[in-house]
């Protein structure tokens, strides 16, 4: 339900994005990230119904690519949710932003997933190849020709499927997280750029009239859009 949100902003900006902003609650937002993805990105059903049934048909091994990691908490959920499967998976995590990339170089994080300074058009140039292709709440962040330009991308890197998470725009979920966020995330930017998030966000229909041809685009509680490309249907 759009009444209030009914237009997408996409010329808004976050906080975080400054280059200058207060590195203190930078990293907090780093850190936090991992407290919000668990409650609100559902990865953990994504993985059981995307992921799982492909790496059991692969004998338990599969390879990921993380598009833009954040926190580096997506990357590390989804290594723990293939390992207790018994299943090995293989994490190549990029991040444009050079402070994220720094950020995560001060933590512990697991052996099987490789952290890098990169862009994923670098990765094409490279001919690599993953199964899954991945990203968590990139996609309002992109201008036109660059959302058009990280599908392709995507498409030409990913050989069984791409998942794209992201938020829904709906005035129930910009109140409802305007109130709880200020409560649960201190010195940090993630109430105000969370906001700022929904409002660039796309609904269920903009963000169907905007994807490629072979993309299909769902919704999943609480106020999530699912992006896919899989080769399977192709």
């Amino acid at each position: 339900m759009c009444v209030f949100l009914r237009h997408r902003k996409p010329e808004l900006k976050e906080m975080m994005d400054d280059p200058n902003c207060d590195i203190e609650k930078l990293t907090n937002t780093f850190h936090q990230f991992k407290r919000i993805n668990k409650l609100l990105s559902k990865w953990n059903t994504i993985y059981k119904k995307e992921i799982r049934p492909v790496l059991k048909n692969q004998n338990g091994t599969g390879s990921l690519l993380d598009i833009g990691f954040g926190g580096g908490d997506i990357s590390i959920q989804l290594s723990e949710l293939a390992a207790k499967d018994g299943f090995h998976l293989d994490i190549t995590s990029i991040e444009a932003d050079r402070r994220a990339f720094e950020h995560i170089q001060t933590q512990n994080t697991p052996s099987n997933i490789h952290f890098r300074h990169q862009l994923s058009s670098d990765l094409v140039k490279e001919k690599a190849s993953f199964d899954f292709v991945i990203s968590n709440h990139l996609l309002h962040h992109l201008h036109k020709k660059d959302f058009i330009d990280i599908c392709n991308e995507a498409e030409q890197l990913a050989s069984k499927k791409v998942i794209f998470n992201d938020i829904e725009r709906n005035d129930i979920a910009y109140v409802l997280f305007t109130i709880f966020s200020k409560i649960m995330f201190k010195n940090s930017f993630i109430s105000y750029d969370g906001r700022i998030s929904i409002k660039r966000s796309y609904t269920l229909e903009e963000l169907s009239s905007v994807a490629p041809e072979y993309w299909t685009v769902s919704r999943l509680f609480p106020f999530r859009l699912i992006l896919i490309y899989d080769k399977e249907y192709i």
